[in-house]
């Protein structure tokens, strides 16, 4: 007969403290990479006013090592957030270019992502759009006429 061993409560490190839900990175950051990326998905390239859901998405994986660096993070469409998966760059760029069906290459994707990564992230600007604004979804909702 197989006994089963309790299951420990476990205390988490550090860096799985620093993933816990939205607070593992702040809305001014977050705001800036969304801006930074010119509020669209850099996978799709659906933004905001054509009623995309931003989310970032971490380029290389938290689970292959990838951290919460600007350098590491894109904005993503939810859809596109939530269908990649552990798909590497360049497979999800080939479904999504299959996806979109209007010419665009695979490799023009990688190379978009690519680029967006290289750009610099105006924190300052953000939170100076918050400030006014008051949140991070009200300057998103200023920029999604429904």
């Amino acid at each position: 007969m197989k006994t089963s061993t309790p299951t420990r409560d476990r205390k988490p490190n550090a860096r799985q403290k620093a993933w816990q839900g939205m607070n593992w990175i702040s809305q001014h950051r977050r705001l800036g990479i969304y801006l930074r990326d010119g509020l669209a998905c850099a996978w799709c390239a659906v933004g905001i006013e054509d009623g995309a859901q931003l989310t970032l998405d971490h380029v290389r994986a938290h689970r292959d090592g990838g951290g919460n660096e600007n350098t590491n993070l894109v904005t993503a469409c939810k859809r596109c957030n939530d269908s990649r998966g552990a798909r590497s760059v360049r497979k999800f760029a080939t479904v999504t270019a299959a996806y979109l069906n209007h010419g665009i290459k695979p490799e023009a994707i990688v190379g978009h992502v690519r680029a967006q990564l290289k750009k610099s992230v105006d924190v300052a600007a953000a939170k100076a759009l918050i400030a006014r604004r008051g949140s991070v979804a009200k300057v998103l909702s200023a920029h999604n006429p429904k």
